[in-house]
């Protein structure tokens, strides 16, 4: 990435900078500088390049100062050629990092961050509860309506690299890619134009990190975040890691109408089932309904018996039997014993 380019031009500026010291050192000193300096900015960064032309301005503030220090102490006898390269390796870097570290709140034209085509209000750091948007949130479109419920309170914060990612999407030749890309901004539009809504955009960016989803559990840490998302790699990964995840479809899962066993119900098949003579149905929010014995009854609307409800990780699934065909005794049967898809050890526990 360019962000190394940039480190060892100054590695390059150092030792040539050395170089011209005249000292039998000077060479080395300047590369000792330099890489200890890049070093030190490596592993103790709280942010990392965006731009380049703030960097160059921040090295041409630095050398500037640079220059002020070393008329001065040559006025006064100080003209050790040490000194004057360490001292214009330090104030140039330190000129080059601060201006490009703090180049958001300089708000300088020239080395402003790139604004994409968007309205969303900037993020302010001052702003408390905040929430992380994921990509898949934002595609799936129902974070819209349970905001304007009321359910989630707090700021919205929108990452300048999931609207990348999202625009990358809507870019995409695959059609199927390309409308769920362009489905995330209408559902961000509708969002920021709702008065209730507290959506913000944030440029925090780490180019260091090439995984989207590290880069939201980092912003995530350092904002002190919580993050949502459908994503289920990234919710166990962020929890792995102690940040909070709100995951819609678990949120779905836990306000769907509850179901008991002897609950009659009106479902319509559809289609076979994967086990002998089974039947498919669902319900209206799209839990799976299957109708033991119900294959006969594909394309029909037939009345069913709940004899089993079981909660997976996938959601959740809803055994009948057609009404009238339920055991006589009044007992529902366990029929997770006789499906291949839950096969059972030998002390009785699900695997």
């Amino acid at each position: 990435m360019y962000i190394w380019f940039i480190r060892g031009l100054f590695v390059l500026f150092g030792v040539v900078l050395g170089y011209y010291t005249k000292s039998s050192y000077g060479v080395i000193v300047g590369f000792a500088i330099s890489t200890m300096l890049v070093s030190l900015e490596y592993f103790f960064k709280r942010s990392v390049f965006k731009d380049l032309l703030a960097c160059l301005i921040g090295l041409i503030i630095g050398l500037t100062v640079a220059s002020l220090v070393i008329y001065i102490s040559s006025t006064i006898g100080i003209k050790n050629s040490v000194f004057v390269t360490g001292t214009s390796l330090i104030l140039s870097y330190i000129g080059m990092m601060t201006v490009y570290r703090r180049r958001d709140e300089l708000n300088i034209p020239l080395i402003a961050p790139y604004k994409a085509q968007s309205n969303l209000p900037q993020y302010n750091s001052r702003s408390k509860n905040c929430k992380i948007l994921d990509t898949s949130v934002l595609i799936d479109g129902r974070i819209a309506d349970i905001c304007q419920t009321g359910f989630i309170e707090g700021t919205l914060l929108v990452p300048r690299f999931i609207l990348r990612e999202l625009q990358y999407i809507a870019d995409s030749t695959n059609g199927l890619r390309r409308n769920k890309g362009r489905r995330g901004f209408k559902v961000l539009d509708m969002m920021q134009n709702s008065p209730d809504i507290d959506m913000q955009i944030t440029e925090e960016d780490f180019p260091d990190i090439e995984d989207v989803d590290a880069k939201i559990i980092h912003l995530a840490k350092e904002q002190s975040a919580k993050v949502i998302t459908n994503d289920f790699n990234l919710n166990k990964v962020a929890e792995l890691q102690g940040v909070t995840v709100l995951n819609i479809n678990e949120l779905a899962d836990s306000v769907k109408p509850m179901v008991l066993p002897g609950e009659a119900m009106s479902v319509r098949v559809i289609r076979e089932g994967k086990e002998s003579n089974q039947g498919v149905a669902y319900l209206d929010d799209g839990t799976m309904v299957i109708v033991e014995e119900g294959k006969k009854y594909v394309g029909q609307s037939i009345q069913v018996v709940v004899t089993t409800v079981l909660q997976t990780n996938a959601g959740r699934m809803i055994f009948t039997r057609k009404k009238g065909d339920e055991m006589e005794n009044g007992e529902y049967e366990d029929i997770r014993n006789h499906s291949r898809g839950w096969q059972r050890s030998k002390n009785g526990q699900r695997y």
